[in-house]
């Protein structure tokens, strides 16, 4: 890199960039460090003796808070048991209504056992009744129809029980989730201390593997759907802090001035001035609790919250391939629904208020007559069964065909599908991997601080440096390059796969319409549905983690690719065409380049995707991080689930700085900032 600088026009003068220096410098130090094992060990592999015992302190810290921690009156286990307690009300009520039914005592038998009449839960038919027309009150007959298809393809293909079992989850867990993310996010945006407070905690709670949210919800309100639910709430609510700190802030400064004027208190100008005025950004923040809520349901149901998660759970624990695609479907149809309806109800303006009536019945008479619908044929439900619960000999299954499918293709094409799972194995997978856990474990913190520090400064250097030798000094370092060699290779693929479909979908319509309903469609599936196939497939291991993981972190890639490739200015490329240039041309030398920014945040976005399914794939046999925190699960584990997790979340961190400052810096080289 040679920069020229002109202060004598007849004289350049050509300055070499330090960094020319500095990187030839540090890989010379980091090979002599490597080739000089004999003389300092302890600079190539961390020694044992240096270990920090972090994850022994933070178990005992954790029994010791369940065990021994008192507030006089009561211990800090039964406060936790006592929340536990009243968050079970709510759900066993949504329970009751949509999957289960009322238990109405009647009295206790000869054996002195109590007799209970079951009630039918809320009618399947009316409640896809109800659903239906409210997609069709609050946009068009199109999303009508499409959340109808959806539900009626949970009681057709037998999903229903299973799939109420999971919205009863989901429909206290939003409301507690958007309830706390908004109380959280109203402190920050009006305390810039509390702001700067919680940002890196929530960079950490989005960047930590969801399995390690589930060790300490575990150890702290025990196992059962509860405790399921709660880990699903807080996961769930970092977007929605992040939405309303910025919807706040982007209400215009009008609005707060009429506020102002109005008299208002500090009260009425937020739940009066601010918060209607940010309703629609407020929304997607809810939109965003909904989809992550449902993303938790197959992790959750390890600790027992049931539903459509179970089912795909068990299904990939027998490698039933069938009923496992049908309960990820069903998750995903779910998914869609709830989606375009709560986009919907965003969108839509709220009536003036001088058109709102006073009485009740009259400000609300479609959800008064969907309360009569949904009462009225449940009742009637009790004597024609047809209508609370889809006639078994009715429904069908597609299980069989999917079962077949993969023996099929077993059967026929073993050979060639070992063939290649070898090839790759031994040419790419495992001398990569042995590159990894070779290389010094201080070369590569001086090669990511001397990225920090001419990426970002010196601010930059000392974070990367800390979170990287935080994984060494908690003794995760080789299983750290094991996830490490799992997620680079698997970004390689998934961006040799994706970039150029993404260039493809840039540059065509048609082609960007197809490929954005796909990688929709990919993006709302269950990562526990990309593992069953593959497991069929390849068996467990690393090369099925691999495609597993590149299958997921695809979308990422192909979607910032296509986008930034359709916002290069068009005058740019009129300018090239003008030029003479070929439309090839144009692609390397035009829309590539000013692309480039937007191409990697989107393979940031896959390295963050592709952390996130490391850790599921530790069910097919990888020997990484993810393991380490699936292991603190089945043995409650809490330090050694939090350590894991953390260092996780450390990489994800690390890559998604050093990337987003490069991606800045080569934005302001192009003037696009």
């Amino acid at each position: 890199m040679v920069s020229l600088t002109t202060s004598d026009p007849l004289a350049r003068k050509a300055v070499v960039s330090p960094w020319l220096i500095a990187w030839p410098l540090a890989l010379i130090l980091c090979f002599g460090i490597w080739l000089g094992e004999d003389y300092w060990a302890w600079a190539v592999s961390y020694p044992k003796a240096w270990v920090l015992p972090l994850k022994q302190d933070i178990t005992r810290f954790m029994k010791w808070l369940i065990n021994d921690l008192s507030f006089g009156l009561f211990t800090f286990k039964e406060f936790t048991r006592s929340i536990a307690w009243v968050l079970e009300w709510p759900l066993a009520l949504a329970k009751a209504l949509l999957s289960e039914g009322f238990k109405i005592p009647l009295g206790v038998d000869e054996a002195g056992d109590d007799v209970f009449y079951q009630t039918p839960p809320l009618s399947w038919l009316a409640l896809i009744a109800v659903l239906t027309f409210f997609a069709y009150q609050i946009k068009d007959r199109a999303l009508a129809l499409l959340v109808c298809l959806c539900f009626v393809y949970l009681a057709v293909f037998g999903q229903w029980e299973s799939a109420m079992t999971t919205l009863s989850s989901i429909v206290v867990a939003v409301p507690l989730g958007v309830a706390g993310g908004l109380f959280l996010g109203i402190w920050g945006y009006r305390s810039r201390r509390a702001e700067l407070a919680m940002t890196p905690v929530l960079d950490l709670m989005q960047t930590v593997p969801v399995f390690a949210y589930l060790v300490p919800v575990l150890f702290l309100f025990g196992f059962g759907p509860v405790a399921a639910m709660t880990a699903t709430i807080i996961y769930a609510m970092p977007p929605m802090v992040r939405v309303t700190i910025l919807a706040l802030k982007s209400v215009p400064t009008e609005i707060k001035e009429y506020g102002r004027m109005a008299g208002c208190t500090r009260r009425q100008m937020m739940w009066k001035v601010l918060i209607p005025a940010a309703r629609p950004s407020l929304m997607v923040g809810v939109n965003q609790v909904i989809m992550l809520s449902l993303n938790m349901v197959i992790i959750a149901s390890m600790i027992g919250a049931g539903g459509l998660g179970y089912d795909v759970l068990a299904s990939l624990r027998r490698l039933a391939i069938g009923a496992g695609l049908e309960a990820g479907i069903a998750i995903t149809l779910l998914a869609i629904a709830l989606d375009r309806l709560s986009q919907a109800y965003a969108q839509k303006e709220p009536p003036p208020p001088a058109e709102v009536p006073e009485e009740l019945w009259r400000r609300h008479p479609y959800l008064l007559a969907a309360l009569l619908l949904l009462v009225g044929s449940t009742v009637v439900g009790l004597f024609w069964p047809f209508l609370h619960s889809y006639p078994e000999s009715l429904r069908i299954t597609t299980g069989p065909f999917w079962d077949d499918l993969v023996k099929w293709i077993n059967i026929n094409f073993f050979d060639q599908l070992e063939a290649v799972k070898t090839f790759l194995l031994l040419n790419v997978l495992i001398p990569f991997k042995r590159l990894l856990l070779e290389v010094p474990w201080t070369a590569i913190i001086v090669l990511l601080a001397l990225g920090g520090l001419q990426l970002g400064g010196w601010r930059l250097m000392v974070l990367v440096s800390l979170l990287a030798a935080f994984i060494a000094v908690t003794g995760q370092w080789p299983k750290a390059m094991v996830t490490v060699y799992l997620c680079g290779i698997s970004v390689l693929f998934a961006a040799a796969i994706g970039i150029p479909i993404g260039i493809w979908a840039g540059r065509n319509r048609s082609a960007n319409r197809v490929v954005s309903a796909i990688i929709d469609t990919l993006q709302t599936l269950p990562s526990f549905v990309y593992l069953m196939p593959v497991v069929m497939l390849f068996r467990v291991g690393d090369f099925s983690a691999m495609i597993a993981v590149v299958l997921y972190a695809l979308p990422p890639a192909i979607r910032y690719t296509a986008h930034g490739i359709s916002q290069v200015p068009p005058s740019l490329v009129e300018a090239g065409i003008t030029s003479g240039c070929t439309r090839r041309q144009i692609l390397w030398k035009v829309q590539l380049p000013l692309a480039l920014p937007e191409i990697m945040l989107g393979i940031n976005q896959t390295i963050m995707f592709a952390l996130s399914m490391l850790v599921i794939t530790a069910l097919v046999g990888t020997r990484d991080l993810g393991q380490e925190v699936y292991i603190a699960l089945t043995k409650a584990d809490t330090g050694r689930g939090i350590v894991a997790g953390l260092s996780v979340a450390f990489i994800a961190i690390i890559s998604d700085r050093l990337i987003n400052a490069w991606a800045k810096r080569k934005r302001k080289e192009l003037g696009m900032d």
